[in-house]
């Protein structure tokens, strides 16, 4: 079988990449096909040995790889990882972060970026140029509601410029407000933009209950199409 490699990414953040990413990593763990986990740059450490979005993906994963690996790349403030970098003195090498993606080769893989495509992971590099570098298509995460018809049109035509292919856009509601144009979003985005489209993924007060969600929504993307 083909390994799954893909790359989560968003059009903003907190819009739920980490959910994404943990579900697809942990349908993939469930199928016995042990995946990788692979978070590059967190920043929003308060404990730089606990980044907290690394380890939901590892234990997701059902995954053994070092954290040093998993995300080679940790920041205190909760800034986009460029800005945290330099606020630290740090330059994060570019190179570490390929020879990790490289350690993965030929397993199943899950990477999530950090916030949206244009987000500053160094002086020189934003997430797209990482996303392009890895040779990896795309997941999008945006939001279910208001404005994401201009926030994910604006993603796609940046990704269809760098040609890199999209699996799916995935839309998630991020808060229990009422929004009518939750109705038409998914309809519009697939229409406009011919993409797949996941979801919307509902807002659900606990954890478990949200994860569920989730891996309900992406199990698609791990279905053989008959």
């Amino acid at each position: 079988m083909k390994p799954f490699r893909v790359f989560v990414t968003a059009t903003d953040t907190g819009v739920g990449k980490t959910q994404v990413a943990s579900a697809l990593l942990s349908l993939l763990a469930e199928g016995h096909r042990r995946p990788a986990p692979f978070k590059p740059y967190e920043s929003g450490c308060a404990k730089l040995n606990h980044p907290a979005d690394a380890l939901a993906l590892r234990r997701a994963a059902r995954s053994t790889d070092p954290l040093d690996r998993i995300c080679p790349h940790r920041f205190r403030e909760a800034l986009a990882p460029g800005i945290a970098a330099q606020r630290a003195g740090i330059a994060p090498s570019w190179s570490r972060t390929l020879a990790c993606f490289r350690s993965f080769a030929r397993r199943n893989l899950v990477v999530e970026g950090a916030g949206g495509l244009f987000v500053p992971l160094d002086a020189r590099h934003d997430v797209i140029d990482l996303v392009a570098a890895l040779g990896l298509p795309a997941v999008l995460v945006a939001r279910a509601g208001l404005g994401t018809l201009n926030h994910t049109a604006l993603s796609l035509g940046a990704l269809a410029a760098r040609d890199i292919p999209v699996l799916a856009v995935v839309l998630s509601k991020a808060c229990p407000n009422e929004d009518a144009s939750e109705l038409d979003n998914a309809m519009q985005i697939s229409a406009r933009h011919g993409v797949r489209v996941l979801g919307p993924v509902p807002y659900l007060p606990t954890a478990a209950r949200r994860a569920a969600a989730f891996r309900r929504a992406l199990m698609p993307l791990l279905t053989p199409e008959r």
